[in-house]
């Protein structure tokens, strides 16, 4: 009998920021809707399951726009075995993530990162190449 494979191809249509922040994610959350002048809203913990490692739980905060969103995530986050554990492991240093989709383009990255570098808890802020992250399937929320 013939065997047919099902390839998924996934679409990345969202920028990636990267912020490096020794604050707490809603702290995090409460210095980016100030400073962008936006409402991120505290959701359900993110629950990610692998085949080969434990679950694990990571804190979002999420927009919803028009035609998109914008949704923090925390990199850092205990697996079920009380071990650290990082969403995009290759980006260890990077505390949290903000992932913007906006099909209306009304929103900019690079406003987004401009008023973010002005705040001093934001001790690094990067726009980062999804295509190059190797994880980059746990950004995938939907």
């Amino acid at each position: 009998m013939k065997k047919t494979k099902l390839l998924v191809e996934h679409t990345y249509d969202f920028e990636l920021l990267g912020l490096q922040s020794p604050v707490k994610d809603y702290k995090m959350a409460w210095l980016i809707n100030r400073d962008l002048d936006i409402n991120l809203v505290r959701k359900d913990d993110l629950e990610l399951e692998f085949l080969t490692s434990p679950s694990l739980k990571i804190s979002q905060y999420f927009l919803s726009l028009p035609h998109g969103y914008i949704q923090l995530l925390k990199n850092k986050a205990l697996n079920s075995g009380n071990q650290v554990t990082y969403l995009i492991p290759e980006l260890k240093f990077m505390d949290y993530f903000l992932l913007v989709q906006d099909h209306t383009f009304q929103t900019s990255i690079h406003t987004f990162v401009n008023q973010l570098a002005k705040n001093s808890f934001v001790q690094n802020i990067v726009k980062l190449d999804i295509s190059k992250l190797k994880s980059k399937e746990n950004l995938l929320t939907y």
